[in-house]
Order: C-alpha cells, then sequence, then structure tokens
C-alpha cells in the first residue's frame, strides 16, 4: 500500500522543492501566479482511517489555507490498480493542475498519468520513480521512531515492548530498528518483539496482533499500522502505547505515551506555492524532523519530566545533525556487527534496510 514493496534505488535527495507553473488542464500560464492553483489528491483509504489518510487530509487542509489555492479535490479508498490511473486522469481534465498520490502503490499509475498530461506537475508519495512533471515526497520518519523508542524504554516495566508490524519492506525494517536503537539507548535490558499482520488498514487484526504480544508479557505497545486498533488494545490492558501517523491518545488516553507523527501540511504548502510560483522542480523531497514533516505527538501526562527532557535534548542534536541515527558500532540480531564504528548509514543503505538490529525478537520474512 502507501509504503514501499521494494527500496528506493536512485534518488537525488534535496532539502528543498523548486520548476514549472502550471494551471489549467494542459495550459502553462505565461507567468507564474497569473491563476488560482487546483489541486487533486489521490487516498488509498478513507479519510476516516484516522491515520495515514486522516494525516493526509490534515495537510490538505492546511495547504488549503493558501490564497491562491481554488479548490482541493481529495478521492477517496483508491485502489492500487489501474482506477487510479483513471481517477488521476479525471482530477487532470476537471483542472488539477497539481495532484497528490499518497501511497506508494500508486507510483506506476502516476506515471502513467504524469506522461498523459506533461503540464500537470504530479507528486508521488513514497516511490522512486520521477519524469519531467512528476517527483516523490517522504520523510524520515525513522528519527521520530528513535525518539519514541527512548520513551517506550524509559516506561517498560517489563523490558518486553511489543511491536504491531504491517509489512516486512525497508521502511517498515527501518523504523522497528530506529525505535530499538531509542529503546536500548536509554534501556539495554530491554527488547522488541515484532508481530507482522501484513495489513496496513485493518482494526481487528491490528488490535488482536497487540492482544498477543501483551499475553507473552509486553508492557508497552508501539506500531506501524494506520488505525489506533493496538493502542485500544493497550488501554484495555492498562499497559502503555506509542501511536503513528497522528497523535492517537484520543482513542486512548489513559495508555498514549506519544506517537510518531507526519506533518504533511508542511510539504504540500511548499509545493503548492513553488508551483504557483513557477520554481518547482522534480527534486525528490526527502525531509527530516528539524523541517516539521515528522516529529511527535504530545506526551501523555504520564511521562516523567525527566523523559520529555531527555528525548527532547536528542531531538534538538537530529534536527541539528549532531546525532546521526544509524551511526555504528550497531549489533545485529546475532551480535556481529552491521554498521562498524565510524560509518553512518547513507540513504540508499537505509532504503535496502533487511535486517534486525540486536535487541529485536522476530523474523523478517522472506
Amino acid at each position: 500500500m502507501k509504503k514501499h514493496w521494494k527500496y528506493w534505488a536512485a534518488i537525488i535527495f534535496l532539502p528543498a522543492v523548486a520548476a514549472a507553473s502550471l494551471t489549467g488542464c494542459g495550459k502553462p500560464a505565461e507567468k507564474s501566479g497569473e491563476q488560482p492553483l487546483k489541486v487533486g489528491f489521490v487516498y488509498i483509504s478513507p479519510v476516516g482511517d484516522a491515520g495515514w489518510t486522516y494525516a493526509h487530509d490534515r495537510g490538505r487542509a492546511e495547504m488549503e489555507k493558501l490564497p491562491f489555492i481554488e479548490t482541493a479535490r481529495a478521492v477517496e479508498s483508491v485502489a492500487e490498480t489501474a482506477d487510479a490511473t483513471r481517477v488521476m486522469t479525471q482530477l487532470a481534465a476537471q483542472g488539477c493542475n497539481l495532484i497528490f498520490s499518497t501511497s506508494y502503490g500508486y507510483m506506476e499509475q502516476t506515471l502513467a498519468a504524469a506522461k498523459r498530461f506533461p503540464e500537470v506537475v504530479f507528486m508521488h508519495c513514497s516511490g522512486h520513480k520521477t519524469a519531467p512533471n512528476m517527483s516523490t515526497y517522504f520523510g524520515k520518519m525513522y528519527q521520530a521512531r528513535y525518539l519514541t523508542g527512548m520513551v517506550a524504554g524509559k516506561m517498560t516495566g517489563s523490558n518486553l515492548i511489543g511491536y504491531v508490524a504491517a509489512h516486512p519492506i525497508p521502511e517498515v525494517i527501518r523504523g522497528i530498528n530506529a525505535f530499538t536503537l531509542g529503546v536500548r539507548k536509554v534501556n539495554p535490558e530491554a527488547k522488541v518483539r515484532v508481530v507482522w499482520t501484513y495489513t496496513w488498514f485493518d482494526p481487528p487484526k491490528e488490535r488482536q496482533a497487540a492482544v498477543s504480544l501483551i499475553e507473552v508479557g509486553a508492557d508497552v505497545i508501539a506500531q506501524h499500522q494506520d488505525t489506533p486498533g493496538p493502542q485500544q488494545a493497550a488501554e484495555e490492558a492498562g499497559k502503555y502505547s506509542i501511536g503513528y501517523n497522528v497523535d492517537m491518545a484520543p482513542f486512548a488516553p489513559r495508555a498514549h505515551l506519544t506517537g510518531a507523527v507526519w506533518d504533511w501540511g508542511v510539504v504540500y504548502t511548499a509545493v503548492a506555492e513553488a508551483v504557483h510560483e513557477g520554481t518547482w522542480t522534480n527534486q525528490p523531497i526527502w525531509w527530516g524532523i528539524e523541517t516539521g514533516l515528522v516529529g511527535l505527538a504530545p506526551f501523555g501526562p504520564m511521562v516523567p519530566d525527566e523523559v520529555r527532557q531527555l528525548v527532547k535534548a536528542e531531538e534538538t542534536k537530529i534536527a541539528a545533525g549532531q546525532l546521526k541515527i544509524f551511526s555504528g558500532p550497531i549489533r545485529g540480531q546475532d551480535g556481529e556487527v552491521v554498521i562498524p564504528k565510524g560509518k553512518s548509514l547513507s540513504d540508499e543503505e537505509l532504503f535496502s534496510m533487511s535486517y534486525f538490529v540486536e535487541g529485536v525478537e522476530g523474523e523478517i520474512p522472506r
């Protein structure tokens, strides 16, 4: 679904968006900013998923505050099939001159639509293919995962933390590893046990996965899922939880410690401004915590001040470029060094991550 099934192999990573101002369906403006910008969004699930799509829709609403946005049309629950191309084609034909496709599984469909409408700008979330009028966007969520891991490591009493994981792909593996490094930064005795659901949006199944982890002793539940099911399971069992995508505290106020969250409005506003001003280019976006694209949900009242201050200090270092999470020495599950001392992983290595670090319990299905 929205996360990639194979690693990004050939991306140029720049910290800013920037080329062609477009208006209407197929007619470029003679000067930037001449006409309103019409924006289309393609969503993989309902806005009511309370997770991934909800977060994107909040970003869309933030972008709509720009004075030159005439319309922002969002189509929900679009399958990752030829139907996605049809929806994007309709949006372009209806006058959208900027279209965001918010799932990795839309990559080929976005590329096909971009070729058909060369004067419309297409932005694809988390993919790796580009065209003259198409680019990609994503963020360094592993940075926020690391910080939430520190919270979990400090708050666990059993030293067993459960992680409800979606699919065994590099993005999810990277997040689990970063989370575990954060856990063991503050609590070297703690373990992170992983259960795979092979879902992004299946509340009952994801809730049950959390229950299974609680039954074997986990007292903090983290997740890479798009629903608050694991959060609710933790609260019902009197345990703690770490959310994802948006602040999930309303769904489990007694359990929710914090969460790794997206602020997609940061990207959507910047891209819309660049397209409107005629400064957009197809350079991929890969932004970190310093931009606000990724970050932490508010801390729950149960999180002590000393833990908050510790996490804030690490966050400041990450934002300043003083702390690189995947820097050696780091050992794998078998105790062998996977990242030697003095080495920090490149972006390409991060996107091809296929191993667990020391402290993770569970296997990566092959």
